[in-house]
């Protein structure tokens, strides 16, 4: 049973979920048969997402040290997926071992696997939540005991809200994110695109998943920046945001945008 009342039987093993893909993708053990296959096809339909996958994981890593080195000591990371080391609090905690982090994902499985690498020291916990109820993160008790909502806060929404149908109002969840916290927070987002080449097949894959992808162009992207000021060199794709090596093979084809905002 996990932390939060589930039973492992309850949970649906039969359909791949995001986070356990990724987690196949990046290398990982936390997945099953069902997640490996689609893992597989969607590399069939975008050979490049491999690759653009760890560029994201690597942009999530240069943006921590972004915002930690920026001064600000909490972070919330919604849609955090199964905790692949460097996790968030680790890169973390090697600039500022004092900064504080909630992590939120709406499997059952990742709030076990993360629960269980958590140091214990409460300045770090793992949530339950779903980002379309943003309202109920920003309420929930564990993270009112980590968080200050009156210090800054940075935000990391990343390869998230690809995963929200227009109907599910993304630019409301950050909207919503966005007043929550004080001038001087942060929003760390990255989103998947369909503006380098035909994924027609790759959201197929995810069709099956327990989420859709919903790929949208630059110009749907960059207004989830509104309210905040995008720090150098803007919303571009993942391996060109303030890289600290060279950009990956293929990496003209990398279907997703990446940023970092601050709110004035």
């Amino acid at each position: 049973m996990t932390p939060d009342g589930f039973r492992f039987e309850e949970i649906d093993v039969t359909r791949p979920h995001p986070a356990r893909i990724y987690d196949y993708l990046l290398g990982g053990k936390d997945n099953y048969e069902v997640d490996r296959v689609a893992g597989e096809q969607l590399v069939a339909a975008a050979p490049e997402a491999r690759i653009g996958l760890r560029a994201n994981r690597a942009f999530l890593q240069r943006a921590v040290r972004h915002v930690v080195g920026a001064g600000v000591r909490q972070l919330l990371d919604i849609g955090t997926g199964l905790p692949t080391s460097p996790n968030v609090h680790e890169t973390a905690h090697e600039t500022a071992p004092d900064t504080r982090v909630v992590y939120v994902d709406n499997d059952p499985i990742v709030r076990a696997h993360a629960d269980a690498l958590l140091s214990g020291s409460g300045s770090t916990s793992i949530v339950l939540a779903d980002v379309r109820d943003v309202q109920t993160i920003l309420d929930h008790p564990d993270v009112r005991r980590v968080l200050d909502f009156d210090e800054p806060v940075a935000v990391f929404l990343v390869a998230v809200l690809h995963f929200l149908t227009d109907a599910d109002e993304p630019g409301r969840v950050v909207a919503t994110l966005r007043d929550a916290f004080p001038s001087g927070s942060y929003l760390v987002l990255s989103h998947a695109t369909g503006d380098f080449a035909d994924r027609t097949d790759a959201q197929a894959v995810y069709r099956k998943a327990t989420a859709g992808l919903n790929l949208r162009p630059y110009a749907e992207i960059e207004p989830f920046f509104d309210g905040f000021d995008l720090a150098e060199p803007g919303l571009v794709q993942v391996p060109f945001w303030r890289p600290d090596t060279p950009p990956p093979a293929r990496y003209g084809e990398i279907g997703i945008y990446a940023g970092v905002g601050r709110k004035p």
